[in-house]
């Protein structure tokens, strides 16, 4: 009997292919949340294999009738509201529905006894924020520091999981995923950003400046569709409230990664700073220390920061 799999945020950057990697391995029955039709582009060419249910996940009754339903063997929690800059100009949008969002998954297996049910929490590395050199590379014991109201989110989602393990026994596997970055990502994240603006440039539809924010911060670049691999192998061998973090080990320059974009359109782009793209903080340096997870499951990244972003470059030169 095929197990059952809950995507929330299935038609997401993230969850679509995660999507699309669980179907080519053909054993589960795919179930996907989503909140918006404006996603549903990402499941191009997949969209009839899975089952999608509209549902606002930090609305209680609808998440408990949810989960009643479906009864998932595995639920990959994906679903948030997960822009860092926007995080500060609207604080409440991610504390708020991130933590109600997952208490009410959480609460919902408890109530269903659903104890052999496992679940992915998603946290993520902006937790622990502003980072001194001797911590780095940064392993799952690194101090938190938490610099936006996103991490801040992040944090509690994490504690949340690692609590209902320790309360009630549920399976909650936690992970903290470094930045990753490919096709279909939104232009609210910084290469997805760069990407679009050079293709618009491109096609002259915009003049030939790209206006950008701070340069000089450092990050662990993983191509998604290595994540997604992470993610799953996180269900199959990740142990019951334990913690990972996900990464290339290797961290970059946002000014390295844009001049390999550059590098790769055709055309003359000027690059002015644009001020207002300035955080009130900014993390120096986030690198990560995936050796825990390597050690447990044999993952590590295979696709190139030069693929991933000449893909990205072409992902939108298909849509614009």
């Amino acid at each position: 009997m095929s197990k059952k799999i809950l995507i929330t945020g299935i038609s997401g950057f993230v969850g679509s292919h995660l999507a699309e990697l669980l179907l080519s391995k053909n054993f589960a029955q795919i179930y996907g949340t989503y909140l918006s039709d404006s996603g549903f582009t990402n499941l191009e060419g997949f969209k009839e294999k899975v089952e999608l249910i509209h549902v606002d996940l930090s609305d209680e009754e609808k998440v408990d009738a949810l989960i009643k339903d479906i009864k998932p063997d595995i639920i990959y929690h994906l679903a948030a509201a997960a822009s860092v800059a926007q995080s500060f100009s609207s604080p409440a949008k991610p504390v708020l529905n991130n933590i109600s969002s997952q208490i009410n998954i959480l609460e919902a297996l408890k109530k269903y006894e659903l104890f052999d049910t496992k679940i992915l929490v998603v946290s993520s590395a902006e937790v622990y924020g502003d980072v001194s050199s001797e911590f780095l590379p940064i392993d799952e014991s690194t101090p938190f520091k938490p610099t936006n109201p996103y991490a801040v989110s992040k944090l509690t989602q994490d504690f949340l999981g690692l609590q209902y393990f320790l309360s009630y026994g549920i399976k909650a596997v936690r992970v903290r995923p470094f930045n990753h970055i490919g096709p279909r990502q939104s232009p609210n994240f910084v290469v997805a950003a760069f990407a679009k603006k050079i293709v618009e440039i491109e096609k002259g539809k915009r003049e030939n400046i790209l206006t950008v924010g701070n340069l000089d911060a450092k990050r662990d670049f993983t191509d998604v569709r290595d994540m997604v691999k992470a993610y799953a192998l996180a269900m199959e061998k990740g142990k019951d409230g334990d913690v990972y973090n996900l990464g290339s080990g290797v961290s970059y320059k946002i000014k390295d990664v844009l001049d390999k974009m550059l590098s790769l359109s055709s055309v003359d782009i000027k690059v002015e700073t644009d001020r207002s793209l300035l955080r009130p903080i900014d993390n120096p340096d986030l690198v990560c220390n995936p050796n825990k997870f390597k050690k447990l499951t044999g993952w590590k990244t295979e696709i190139s920061l030069e693929k991933t972003v000449k893909d990205t470059l072409d992902y939108w030169r298909e849509i614009i």
